[in-house]
């Protein structure tokens, strides 16, 4: 069978992760996403040092989850060729997904306000830092200050007293990206009927928000959402701590419902004493009579002497809701993850073949997400421009004259 989004031409004008990753959904299920790159390249090409991978557009796994299933072509738009051409390019697209700041946009002539003027079907979709109103509208935004720090992470996600850990890139902005896919498909839906484009946008800010939901609207409330970050033994929840295992590792449980759980878990491990003695249930007693300390040491107890393949197995049997924490290498070998297809294998330019992860939302209707290879800076460029409309004597005038540019270098090459 087709994919759901077939016939739809997506033009990605962005830079770095969360409008990518935008685009890497709508293409996974069918749409022509075409990337228009600058000849210098999207900066997120060249981040191999801090990834640990080669420095090179050959064998790069950031570039491959966020654009793989694309198009590229890579246009000077600063050009009068290459400013006729984005336009061209958009009066036959169904959406535009871009990440560049208003103002930016506002001086190349690329604003919404200009466009719906021109392309009144078009769906208009930007990522945006911390949303399209409010005095910060107009703020640089990245995962890291606008999602991470500014969205409550960083501070809350430490332990008390202790240095905020370093935050995992990217994080922000596969969940941004995420959400402004789904509201480019519901554009889309809305299309259908009204035959009219429209503005959809999904910030990093209000999507962190979102995120943490249950904490900020526990915080109106005297209770240990306003002292985070907390310790274990602040938490009105033993059933939803992580504890440490014999051999190091740690478990993490989750049973939100603690009265209706806890003495089944007691009885797991073997603990069935405590429970009866009174003094952890309910769970509305044992925090009134400050027993919570007592409650977290026989768990940790129990969990201090048993290695994590023992814990995980009885707590299976059971059916206690819990999760070894794995490392990210684990993940990565990791049988349910491959079983349910969250990776794909890629054969890089240079010859090595590496895991790449897909979007994460399956359709029974769709063939499988595929994973085609990411294309390189202006890849296919010419047969862009001959769907177009353009022939081979102006597409070489553009390549002549720098309004077009494909990359000719070879593996192993650089920025």
């Amino acid at each position: 069978m087709g994919k759901s989004l077939e016939g739809i031409k997506v033009i990605q004008l962005a830079t770095f992760v969360a409008a990518a990753a935008t685009g890497r959904y709508l293409a996974d299920h069918g749409a022509d996403v075409i990337i228009v790159e600058a000849k210098q390249g999207d900066a997120l090409r060249f981040t191999g040092k801090q990834e640990g991978r080669p420095q090179t557009m050959y064998e790069n796994t950031t570039w491959e989850y966020l654009n793989g299933n694309k198009r590229c072509i890579s246009l000077n738009t600063k050009t009068p060729e290459g400013k006729e051409a984005l336009m061209k390019l958009l009066e036959g697209a169904d959406v535009l997904v871009t990440n560049w700041r208003i103002p930016a946009l506002e001086r190349a002539g690329l604003d919404y306000e200009t466009l719906k003027q021109k392309f009144p079907r078009l769906i208009y979709a930007m990522i945006l830092g911390y949303g399209k109103t409010g005095p910060d509208k107009d703020l640089p935004g990245y995962d890291f200050t606008a999602f991470l720090g500014r969205g409550t992470y960083t501070h809350n996600l430490r332990r008390p007293g202790g240095q905020a850990m370093p935050m995992a890139p990217g994080v922000g902005d596969n969940n941004v990206g995420l959400m402004l896919a789904l509201g480019i498909v519901t554009a889309i839906v809305n299309r259908e009927k009204t035959g009219k484009g429209d503005f959809v946008s999904a910030s990093l800010y209000e999507t962190a928000l979102w995120n943490m939901s249950i904490m900020l609207l526990a915080s109106q409330y005297d209770g240990s959402a306003r002292k985070w970050p907390i310790s274990i033994y602040d938490n009105a929840n033993p059933l939803n701590g992580s504890y440490t295992s014999r051999d190091d590792r740690i478990i993490q449980c989750a049973m939100p419902d603690y009265d209706r759980r806890v003495e089944h878990f007691m009885d797991v491990i073997g603990r069935r004493d405590l429970f009866e003695a009174g003094h952890i249930y309910p769970q509305a007693h044992m925090v009134e009579i400050g027993a919570i300390k007592e409650c977290v040491d026989a768990i940790q107890e129990w969990f201090s002497a048993h290695d994590k393949d023992e814990i995980d197995r009885i707590l299976n049997e059971g059916d206690i809701p819990h999760s070894v924490c794995y490392t990210w290498q684990e993940a990565l070998e990791d049988p349910q993850a491959n079983a349910v297809g969250a990776f794909y294998e890629v054969e890089c330019l240079n010859g090595n073949k590496v895991k790449v992860t897909h979007t994460p939302v399956r359709m029974d209707s769709e063939d499988d997400l595929g994973g085609r290879r990411a294309p390189l800076i202006g890849e296919q460029g010419r047969e862009v421009l001959q769907e177009i409309g353009y022939d081979d004597d102006k597409i070489n005038a553009m390549l002549e004259s720098g309004a077009l540019y494909i990359y000719d270098g070879q593996p192993g090459d650089g920025r």
